[in-house]
């Protein structure tokens, strides 16, 4: 006989699962009109297309250019991520470690950081970049999406982890005449590798998206990334969504593709960084 706990878990699970239909219903849309013709999408918006066809796809990586702006993409990201595990590590060590005030005083600043948006001083930034010639520059987009935007919630994961390295380790290192740069690299950074592969997945997913910073500081089209070449191809009064939704696909899906490999480190790298600290 079926009773009321039984009843309430098979209601809880229906809901989960209607909200999960609800929520895959734009993506189902996005999917499908990018096989459609434009008159295929405007008779039948939710509805299968009657031909399966490619070519949006082969227009779609024409019109943005794509490995190019793919390959931009891949540099930002690639060596912003590479920058931030380097630097966010290194200051997080320093401050988990240290009693000294003016580390915690350091570390309450980063998380200001968290707070309020680096686009309020988006006009001293610009002139700082214009001043030493990164305009226009991969590089620029690089420092600036490191240590504007994505450092102090790199550093705080980062803190929170480390605490929960035992610290005898490193007391035995320091008898065996390890110096605190060998000690971090060689004793402590080895032990980081799900908070690490947590900050690479959080901040891949953050410089890959981000699109404001390449707007504002990369004007030449050879240095455009995957979402200025949407963004281009947006009409100022009508876009042709079967043309437009296809580039959507083409932007995301590298990044989908490393999320789907990196995802079960995610929860592992935040759990256990918040057991202590």
């Amino acid at each position: 006989m079926i009773n009321k706990r039984q009843i309430g878990n098979v209601s809880v699970n229906l809901l989960f699962a209607l909200i999960g239909a609800v929520m895959l219903v734009p993506i189902y849309y996005l999917i499908v009109t990018t096989f459609k013709t434009p008159d295929e999408a405007a008779a039948s918006p939710l509805g299968l297309p009657r031909s399966l066809t490619f070519d949006n796809y082969s227009n779609a990586l024409a019109a943005m250019n794509f490995p190019r702006a793919l390959m931009n993409n891949l540099i930002i990201t690639g060596f912003a991520v590479i920058l931030l595990i380097v630097v966010s590590s290194m200051a997080a060590y320093v401050i988990a470690r240290s009693n000294k005030k003016i580390y915690k005083w350091m570390f309450t600043i980063f998380m200001v950081g968290l707070i309020i948006p680096f686009q309020i001083a988006i006009i001293p930034l610009y002139k700082i970049i214009a001043g030493l010639q990164l305009m226009n520059t991969l590089p620029g987009v690089i420092l600036i999406s490191v240590f504007c935007i994505n450092l102090p919630l790199s550093i705080y994961l980062f803190k929170g982890f480390i605490g929960t390295v035992p610290v005898e380790l490193e007391e035995a290192a320091a008898i065996d005449g390890y110096g605190t740069f060998r000690m971090f690299w060689n004793i402590v950074f080895p032990l980081l590798k799900p908070i690490v592969a947590t900050v690479a997945i959080l901040d891949a997913l953050a410089v890959w998206n981000d699109f404001m910073t390449p707007l504002l500081f990369l004007q030449d089209p050879k240095k455009a990334v995957l979402l200025q070449e949407v963004y281009k191809n947006v009409g100022p009064f009508s876009t042709n969504w079967t043309s437009f939704f296809p580039m959507l696909v083409l932007a995301t899906l590298p990044l989908v593709v490393f999320y789907l490999i990196m995802q079960k480190n995610i929860i592992d790298g935040v759990v256990a960084g918040s057991v202590k600290g």
